[in-house]
This record gives structure tokens, C-alpha cells and sequence, in this order.
């Protein structure tokens, strides 16, 4: 009988998107060719790990928004990656312990450390699904076991570029935010080769040639279609380093990386 356990799938000869991430962010669960990988992409493109520091500064800025200032309980957190410090629940929960989080992700990695550190407060919940973002269906039937979907927030945070058909993942995210009543939100981040755009084409292009993982990367321009016919809170469509950074206040607004995203509810 075949082994189709998380520990069965997992690729030690290949990076992953995921395990890179982690090594970027500090954490432990990767492996040599990961880090290899990531060191590589730094060298050609000084700023990466910057890239995945803000990134999660943005989710615990948005996400404790969302909270405190907009009422929402209820998080659907797409291409979750693996557990770091201030995950969505820790980061929710920590507002309402009553918040409820479903996570998804198809990295075996992700889905062998889920299940052992992803934690809920026991006024909450979590529930970890083995999912893939172009398959709605799938997701919304599953998440409805821990969600009831009266207001929630859908995060989409470095998945879309693995949708790298435009009107695939306009598609995707109507499907998503369908299923959400009004006063619901979506939070998206994705990669762009905006701020340095010769340094981000040639780490592209190493990622392509060494057949790695496809990854689409994005104008902003772009991105803020992802928004169509929801109503973009402040500061609209950013850098994830400038989307309402707590720093602003204090040195001015900090500089732009290659990655943007934005906030959005449905009317």
C-alpha cells in the first residue's frame, strides 16, 4: 500500500518555495538545497531575505487590523507557508482567543509542522488543510467545518504567482470572495520586479532555468486588479514594507520592496 504521508512526499533533492521562506524568516525547517537556493537568490538579488521580513510584518499589521479595528473572527489563510513566530491564529487570537483560523497550504513540510506547532487558544480553533489554491470548491467545503463564513477575511500572501494565468486568478479570487457575505475582506501580497526590476528578472530567470518552482511576478498595476469591485482601505495597493508601518510615524515612510499588497472589503 503506498505511503501518501506528509513525511512520504517530502522532496529533499529540490527547494521549496516554503522552506526557503523559512530560512529567510529565521526559522529551522528547511533544508541544505533550501539554503543553497536562498543564498543563491540573495546574491543575485540583495534584499530577499528584507523581502520576507517585511512581508510578515505586513500580516501582523493587517491581520491586527482587521481584528481590532474591523470585527473579523474568522481567517481563511491561503498558502500559509510554515510556521514562524506571529502566525495569523497567534496574531488573531491574541485579540479575540474566540478567533478561528483555517490554514492551507500543499508543501508536505507546511503540513508536517502544522499539525505539531500551530496551536489554538482552546477558546479557538485551527484546522489545517491539504489543499491547493486553485481548487475553491474543495477549500470553502472543508473551511466551513471551522468557519462559518458570516464575516471572515481570505488571505492570499505569496500564493498568486503560482496562478501565473491573469484571468485564472481573477477567477480564483471572485470564486473565494462569492462565498463571503458584504463587510467581509481579502488580503493579498505577491512578488513584483518593480523597486529593482534587473536584479529581480535575473533572480527570475535563475529560478526558471533551474526549474525550482514557477512564480509569477506581477506589476502592481496588476495586483491592484485582484481588488476589482472591492473597496481598497488605505493606503491602497503598496510595498508590504509601507502599508501602514508603525515606523512611518517616526522616520517618514521606509522604502519601497519587491513585494505589494493591499487590504480589501467587500461592499
Amino acid at each position: 500500500m503506498a505511503d501518501d504521508s506528509p513525511l512520504s512526499r517530502i522532496d529533499t533533492s529540490r527547494p521549496s518555495q516554503a522552506r526557503a521562506w523559512n530560512y529567510w524568516l529565521g526559522g529551522k525547517h528547511y533544508y541544505p538545497v533550501d539554503k543553497e537556493f536562498a543564498d543563491m537568490l540573495e546574491k543575485h538579488y540583495p534584499g530577499m531575505q528584507e523581502i520576507a521580513l517585511h512581508t510578515r510584518a505586513f500580516l501582523r499589521r493587517a491581520v491586527r487590523h482587521l481584528a481590532e479595528n474591523e470585527g473579523i473572527r474568522q481567517f481563511l489563510d491561503i498558502g500559509t507557508g510554515l510556521p514562524t513566530e506571529d502566525n495569523t491564529h497567534e496574531v488573531a487570537q491574541r485579540v479575540d482567543p474566540s478567533s478561528r483560523i483555517v490554514y492551507v497550504d500543499n508543501d508536505p513540510v507546511v503540513l508536517l509542522h502544522a499539525r505539531a506547532l500551530l496551536t489554538s487558544h482552546p477558546d479557538g480553533s485551527c484546522d489545517y488543510l491539504d489543499a491547493d489554491v486553485r481548487d475553491p470548491d474543495d477549500i470553502l467545503t472543508r473551511a466551513a467545518r471551522t468557519l462559518d463564513f458570516s464575516l471572515a477575511a481570505v488571505m492570499m500572501l505569496g500564493v498568486l504567482g503560482t496562478v501565473r494565468d491573469d484571468d485564472e486568478a481573477y477567477a480564483l479570487i471572485r470564486r473565494y470572495m462569492d462565498a463571503l457575505p458584504s463587510g467581509s475582506y481579502l488580503m493579498i501580497e505577491d512578488g513584483t520586479k518593480t523597486v529593482k526590476p534587473e536584479a529581480a528578472a535575473e533572480a527570475e530567470q535563475l529560478r526558471d532555468e533551474g526549474h525550482v518552482y514557477s512564480y509569477e511576478l506581477r506589476t502592481p498595476a496588476r495586483i491592484e486588479r485582484f481588488f476589482d469591485g472591492l473597496e481598497l482601505i488605505e493606503p491602497g495597493v503598496v510595498s508590504v514594507s509601507q502599508w501602514r508601518s508603525e515606523a512611518e510615524a517616526v522616520t517618514g515612510s521606509p522604502d519601497p520592496v519587491d513585494a505589494y499588497c493591499g487590504v480589501a472589503r467587500k461592499p
